[in-house]
């Protein structure tokens, strides 16, 4: 019996399928997993944390809970759909005239790169959701 030749072609087929699958295989294990992305999260919130506490923690409490000096992050009036994130980024950069609370306008904010005010920020709004402002 003379072989036709889409039967000559199962056999390539097979290899090229085995070859995407050896691939699938040995590629996933250098793809990040959730527990790799976790960490990630993790420290990234360990820097935001750290910047923080040498920036902001002065005035705003090592808690987020204000000081006699500034207003506590851990209010409503700071929740995403009322100070997003890009005025956290123009009041580091630019300073605040005081507007809902009676501290006194907040002087910009020197040294602090805008990375760090995303780290900031980032670690802020997770502790926002933990005290159950979203």
């Amino acid at each position: 019996m003379k072989k036709t030749s889409a039967a000559r072609r199962w056999p390539l087929w097979g290899i090229v399928v085995g070859a995407l699958a050896l691939v699938v295989i040995i590629g996933s294990r250098f793809l990040p997993n959730g527990e790799s992305e976790q960490q990630n999260q993790q420290a990234q919130l360990s820097q935001g944390k750290q910047a923080y506490n040498d920036n902001c923690a002065s005035c705003h409490g090592a808690d987020l809970k204000g000081t006699r000096q500034g207003p506590s992050f851990i209010h409503p009036v700071y929740e995403p759909s009322h100070h997003g994130d890009e005025a956290f980024y123009r009041a580091a950069a630019n300073g605040v005239r005081a507007h809902h609370w009676r501290f006194g306008d907040m002087p910009p904010v020197s040294g602090v790169t805008q990375a760090e005010v995303g780290e900031i920020i980032g670690y802020i709004r997770e502790q926002q959701r933990a005290n159950g402002i979203k």
